[in-house]
């Protein structure tokens, strides 16, 4: 029987590989990584999501993941595989100019301006929000932010004690146009990929930004 599915090959290997990252699950993440690149992600990509994963499962997961990524690279020469190296960022703007393009990023994926109490008792994690995390990272352009929410919904769906960032992190899914139906193959691909509580955080996070609406 065909499965339809609304993510493409590439898009559907990414949640598995963020959630291994999450965990420092080594042996899910190099299956996730080659099941990755044989679905067409180019060792760009990869890299590109393990370097995001810094901001969500911090430096030390970060840092392993991206240490397996090559192994796994190499293994795979070795093998004769031939995998698309992709494309490098363009240019990142730096001081002001990088505040406020990351400021610009994180209120179109969120919807609106983002502020709070938080961010008034803490302004510099204000600040490293709008101009690290929305500025220098996703203000890079070889991955697209479709991709990187679908990165960022799989690590936060398998870590515990989240729960408000993953749901913020759906609704800016579903802001950019990722649909229910896309966000429930992302939790069927953590299923695949071994993380059955994380799809289930996932799907419930799904179900209550649409019971919210």
């Amino acid at each position: 029987m065909t499965i339809e599915r609304t993510l493409d090959a590439k898009q559907t290997a990414i949640p598995a590989i963020s959630a291994a990252t999450a965990v420092g699950d080594m042996a899910r993440l190099n299956a996730a990584l080659n099941e990755g690149l044989d679905a067409g992600l180019s060792v760009s990509d990869a890299k590109e999501i393990l370097v995001q994963m810094y901001a969500y499962t911090g430096f030390p997961r970060s840092l392993n993941a991206l240490g397996e990524l090559m192994k796994v690279v190499e293994t795979r020469k070795q093998r004769g595989m031939t995998d698309a190296p992709g494309r490098e960022p363009g240019t990142v703007p730096t001081g002001k100019d990088l505040l406020d393009l990351g400021t610009a990023n994180q209120t179109k994926l969120s919807g609106g301006a983002v502020k709070g109490p938080l961010f008034e008792f803490a302004p510099a994690i204000d600040t490293f929000l709008k101009a690290h995390l929305f500025g220098d990272i996703f203000a890079r352009d070889n991955l697209d932010w479709k991709s990187r929410e679908l990165a960022t919904v799989g690590a936060l769906s398998a870590i515990t004690g989240v729960e408000s960032q993953l749901q913020a992190h759906v609704r800016i899914s579903m802001n950019i146009g990722l649909t229910p139906a896309a966000l429930h193959d992302a939790a069927d691909a953590l299923d695949r990929g071994g993380f059955p509580d994380a799809a289930k955080r996932a799907r419930a996070a799904v179900e209550k930004q649409l019971a919210s609406e």
